[in-house]
């Protein structure tokens, strides 16, 4: 949901549906808390964009891909300053917020100052910081830098895709409302992810990669009227005593949005949220490929034969014991 890390901010393959399908089935049930589910698809998804030269080292290595997608929230309610880098709340910044916010961190901090930045979110500014630390990750030929930064990387390219990371309204605009930001990019996914169709064509280049984080943000703003007119309307319609059930999930027990409410919101949005998904999914192959391409087009054919460093792990695992068992994907306190 970053603090900006510095002050400017070959062989036969394995078709994806049968990759997706697999890991379905057969994968943990744990991560089912549900932004979580989706990253973690999103992520998988990404690496069957990707040219010959490169996936060779992204398919050996995509369970690591898939799993650390969800690092970036787990870590949010625990690391200082990570929050922010999970969304915009462009709407903050005036009725014409994209004609009057500068597209560069400098600008824009000169504008409106660093701490309002991070008060509303400074997710465009950190995907092209995490871009470029791949690109330099992909000049040293790191491998444990390469995997550990593709994965996060799109972590936030996919919240970039998700419209409720660009709203002061991220979770309702009344009382009435809360509980939409965890319908939208949990449930939904939970219920009709494996329904979607990921092939989205092969990765492309990017010639200008903060002007693309810039325009996800914008496009993905332009959902925000249409998820609350939908959901506003099937409020007026649906039986309050048929909106929402009493589900166990895993050892908890808690109420969540029926399954009667949440199909008919998924018609509602007419493939909003499987667009969506598509669309991380390509933008996150274009940003691997660019990143690549930026660092010179290095030979990854030894990097594919290579294991992630013990030092990599132990990291991973000392981090995971400060972040704790966090089952939900980032969400601001409402005010």
């Amino acid at each position: 949901m970053i603090k900006p890390g510095r002050e400017v901010f070959t062989g036969r393959t394995i078709h994806p549906w049968c990759m997706l399908i697999i890991w379905m089935f057969f994968s943990p049930a744990e991560g089912k808390g549900f932004g979580f589910h989706a990253h973690r698809i999103i992520n998988r998804m990404a690496v069957y964009t990707l040219p010959p030269e490169m996936i060779g080292l992204y398919k050996s290595h995509i369970e690591f891909l898939a799993e650390r997608s969800i690092d970036p929230d787990r870590r949010a309610h625990v690391v200082e300053g990570e929050a922010p880098r999970h969304y915009i709340d462009i709407d903050h910044f005036g009725e014409q917020p994209f004609q009057s916010m500068p597209r560069g961190w400098s600008e824009a901090r000169a504008k409106y100052s660093r701490d309002t930045l991070m008060e509303y979110g400074v997710l465009p500014w950190h995907i092209d910081e995490m871009a470029e630390r791949l690109t330099l990750a992909f000049q040293n030929r790191d491998l444990d830098q390469i995997l550990i930064n593709s994965a996060h990387l799109g972590h936030y390219i996919a919240d970039a895709c998700t419209p409720l990371h660009t709203t002061l309204h991220y979770n309702g605009r009344t009382p009435a409302e809360r509980g939409i930001h965890a319908l939208w990019e949990s449930r939904l996914p939970e219920l009709y992810a494996h329904e979607y169709d990921y092939l989205t064509g092969r990765a492309e280049y990017i010639p200008d990669p903060l002007g693309k984080a810039w325009e996800l943000i914008e496009q993905s703003h332009h959902h925000v009227t249409k998820i609350y007119q939908v959901y506003d309307s099937l409020h007026s319609v649906i039986p309050a005593d048929q909106i929402y059930v009493v589900e166990m999930r895993g050892q908890a027990t808690g109420q969540h949005f029926s399954r009667t409410f949440s199909a008919a919101f998924h018609r509602g949005l007419e493939g909003m949220v499987e667009q969506q998904m598509q669309k991380a999914v390509k933008t996150i192959g274009d940003f691997w490929f660019t990143a690549w391409v930026d660092a010179g087009q290095p030979r990854l054919d030894d990097l594919s034969r290579q294991s992630i460093s013990q030092r990599l792990l132990q990291m991973i695992n000392n981090q995971e014991s400060v972040w704790g068992n966090e089952k939900e994907s980032v969400e601001r306190s409402v005010q």
